[in-house]
Parts: structure tokens; C-alpha cells; sequence
């Protein structure tokens, strides 16, 4: 991709953006920055043209290429004027995979991702591959492509592939599809057909690892180019794939059959075991030994903030998963956590449904507290299905838990929602809650 002297915008500043404009700059690119937000340091951004404030379709005058961050909507003013001008328009995503030549292992799906992305970097280090970990967790997916990794393990988003055009992962993994940023699409089929764009460009030397026990990941596996590897709890019908034998993944990966224990794995819930398959089934795609992934696997810590135990007091033990930002991580976290079970939840609503939480609430959760944006949407949805109570702040919410809370107990943060009225992102939402624990 030849960027020497060519006019290119990017649209969004945030992390995803700023990587995306320090990629261009590098390989000669004349920078335009456009921001909604006024209130940028100018001195923290890279030399350009800078535009803040209300987007004008006139500032895509002279573009050549417009680069859009993955939290800009379809709706934004300057990809609208883009279209229709016919400038060709891209993610971060793809403009990174254009200038990285190591093999892409990429992980998408609604919960888990980046579970599965720590996992397989903990796996590919420990088998002597320069890894890079990161893309929709935190260091954007442009920051590799400035290094020389041999391998590339990136957390990828439907948002980021909306604007793909030859992103093509050699190892791509698609983990489940549930109800989630339907803000933002029509329906749950159309947010799936944005998740299934991971294998589009994929061919018969790639590999898909997909999750045979969601149906609606299943149900595309005879329509992909690439060999696919499956994982589920059941012994598979066919292999290439992965299950669950006694405290371990058995596997039969086409040239190579056995079992990777998780005698020693630490992470809580059926979900996490789940999440260590995917993994296990992409590393084994990339040829690495099975006695790597055990012990990557088994000394792994996971993720903070995602049904992190965070500590007890009088026998009541305190969950942080603020990453649980849609129904089906509360389900997961609910499922993993010892009842009775003082539920937290509360923020941003999403455009979900929250009916499939009833179930889980009446079995295991004694208290229901609901706090920010949307607790009153959620206590209309959730009505009766446990006895609930409804505050303004996580504070609140926690000082009333504390209160309620007894031995044997379980308060469990796990919002099912965003965290943007309160905080600046779910780790901010967790660090809180973590203070509060330890303050007791």
C-alpha cells in the first residue's frame, strides 16, 4: 500500500485512531485529523491538518484515503460524504494488516474475546514466537505493524470489520453470538453477518476455529473456504476438533490426537473452559506442541475485571466482573459464582434484551440492586423475577450489598451494560468497585 505523500484522514482520535495516524505518518502519509470532541491536547496528536467539532463533509477536500476508527457510526457525516465520493474508506483494522507480515490470529465473538486473545498470548510466548497481543484490547492492531513480530494475536470487533477489504488472519476464531450493540445494528442477524467478515478473505491455507455448541456460530461452518477446527463440551461428530474429557481438552487436530490437562487451569466457570479450547484449537492451528499449551494454560491468571475474584470479608466474597457489559457475561459470571448471589448491575443500556436473565436471577440471586442510566429500563424488564432494589450510583449500590450481605453470600458486579454514564470504560467501573472491596 503506497502512502508517500497521499492525503489521508482519519476520523476518531481515540487509541484506535491515534495508532492508525502514527502508521500513516511513518510510511509518509500528508495527515488530515478529524475529532468531534474540542477538547483534545493538540500536543499529544501527530503533525496534520486538525478538525474538531462538528464533522463537514468539506473537509474531505484533496483526500485521498479516509481511515475510520471502529467507535465512529455508520451515520457519521464524513463517512456518509466519503461513500458518496466515492474515496475509498477503512478501518484501523485493515490499514494495519496491510504492513504486517506476521501470521494474524484473530478472535471475535460477543463474550470472551479477550479472554481467549490473553490466553493464546500467554501460549504463543511461551513457545518462542515475539508476540504481539492486543487490536480491540487496548494497543491498537497499527501499533504492530511497526515492529517485527513473528505472530500477531489481535481481539477483533464487528464495528472494526465493517470496513474491512483483505484482512485475512490465518488463524481466525469466531466464539459465540448473543445479543449485544444493537444500538448500532438492526438485529442479531446483522450484527452476526458483520462478526462472520473475519473469514472473508480466508482461503484453503487458513484455518476457521469455531464453537460447534452455538448454533448460530455453527451454522456457517460448511460455507468457509479455510479447514475448520471445532470446540464444545460434546464429543464432536466429525473432526478436526476439541472437547471436554474429564479435567481436560481432548483433541484431534487432523495429524495429531491426545489431551491437554486443566488439572491446574484457574480460571472460574464452563465459560473460561470454553475460552481455554478456542485457545488451545488456534495454537494447536499454528502448530504448536500440546505440552506449550498446558502450561501456558496452567499458569495463566486471565483477565482483570472479568469475574476476578477480588477478596472476602466475614465470609462473603466479592466479584468484580465489570467487563460483563451485555446479558450473556452476566449469564456466564452468574453461572460461575457461588449463590446466594447479590447481583450489581446497571449503566448504558445497549438495545438488548434482558428477559433471558430472569432464569439465572430467580435460581441464584437473592438481591437484585440496579444503579445509572438504565436501571429503570432494566427493573421493567426484570420485574419479579427477584426481589430488586434501585439506586443512582455503583456506590450506592455497593454500600446497599454491603448492608444486605450475609455469610456465605456472593456480591457480584456484572453490569450487562456500558459503563459511559459513570465512567470513563469498564476498567475505570472495576477499579471503583475493587476500592471499595478493599476499604472494607
Amino acid at each position: 500500500m503506497e502512502l508517500e505523500g497521499k492525503r489521508v484522514m482519519v476520523i476518531g482520535l481515540g487509541v484506535s485512531g491515534l495508532a492508525a495516524a502514527r502508521l500513516l505518518a511513518h510510511h509518509g502519509a500528508r495527515l488530515v485529523l478529524a475529532e468531534r470532541r474540542t477538547d483534545l491536547p493538540r500536543e499529544a496528536l501527530p503533525a496534520g491538518e486538525i478538525r474538531l467539532g462538528n464533522e463537514d463533509p468539506a473537509w474531505l477536500e484533496g483526500v485521498d484515503l479516509v481511515v475510520a476508527s471502529p467507535g465512529v457510526p455508520p451515520s457519521s457525516p464524513l463517512m456518509r460524504a466519503a461513500r458518496a465520493a466515492r474515496i475509498p474508506l477503512i478501518s484501523e483494522l485493515e490499514l494495519a494488516s496491510r504492513f504486517i507480515t506476521a501470521p494474524i490470529v484473530a478472535v471475535t465473538g460477543t463474550n470472551g474475546k479477550s479472554t481467549v486473545v490473553i490466553l493464546l498470548g500467554e501460549i504463543f510466548r511461551k513457545a518462542g514466537f515475539k508476540t504481539f497481543v492486543g487490536g480491540n484490547l487496548g494497543t491498537a492492531l497499527a501499533d504492530a505493524a511497526i515492529d517485527d513480530y513473528t505472530a500477531v494475536i489481535a481481539e477483533v470487533s464487528s464495528y472494526q470489520l465493517e470496513l474491512i477489504e483483505t484482512f485475512k488472519p490465518h488463524v481466525a476464531i469466531y466464539l459465540n453470538l448473543s445479543d449485544d450493540h444493537l444500538d448500532r445494528y438492526a438485529n442479531l442477524e446483522e450484527y452476526g453477518r458483520a462478526k462472520q467478515r473475519i473469514f472473508e478473505n480466508q482461503d484453503a491455507h487458513d484455518w476457521a476455529i469455531l464453537n460447534r455448541g452455538d448454533p448460530q456460530v455453527w451454522q456457517i461452518a460448511r460455507t468457509l473456504a479455510p479447514h475448520v477446527i471445532s470446540f464444545g463440551f460434546s464429543a464432536p461428530a466429525i473432526t478436526p476438533a476439541l472437547w471436554r474429557q474429564d479435567e481436560g481438552i481432548a483433541f484431534d487436530d487432523g495429524t495429531r490426537r491426545g489431551c491437554i490437562s486443566l488439572a491446574q487451569f484457574r480460571l472460574l466457570g464452563a465459560h473460561n473452559f470454553a475460552n481455554a479450547m478456542a485457545a488451545a484449537a488456534g495454537a494447536l492451528a499454528m502448530g504448536i506442541e500440546p505440552a506449550v499449551i498446558e502450561r501456558a494454560l496452567a499458569e495463566s491468571r486471565g483477565l482483570p475485571h472479568r469475574i476476578e475474584i477480588v477478596g472476602e470479608k466475614n465470609r462473603v466474597r466479592y466479584i468484580d466482573d465489570s467487563k460483563g457489559t451485555n446479558v450473556g457475561a452476566v449469564m456466564e459470571a452468574l453461572a460461575a459464582s457461588r449463590p446466594p448471589v447479590i447481583l450489581l448491575a446497571g449503566g448504558v443500556d445497549k438495545g438488548g434484551n434482558y428477559a433471558p436473565l430472569i432464569g439465572p436471577l430467580r435460581e441464584k440471586v437473592k438481591l437484585l440492586i440496579l444503579y445509572g442510566a438504565a436501571r429503570e429500563k432494566m427493573h421493567a424488564a426484570l420485574a419479579g423475577s427477584t426481589s430488586t432494589e434501585v439506586v443512582s450510583t455503583l456506590k450506592e449500590a455497593f454500600v446497599l450489598a454491603v448492608q444486605r450481605a450475609v455469610g456465605g453470600d456472593t456480591v457480584l458486579l456484572s453490569p450487562a451494560c456500558s459503563s459511559f454514564d459513570q465512567f470513563k470504560d469498564y476498567a475505570e467501573r472495576g477499579r471503583q468497585f475493587q476500592e471499595l472491596v478493599r476499604a472494607l
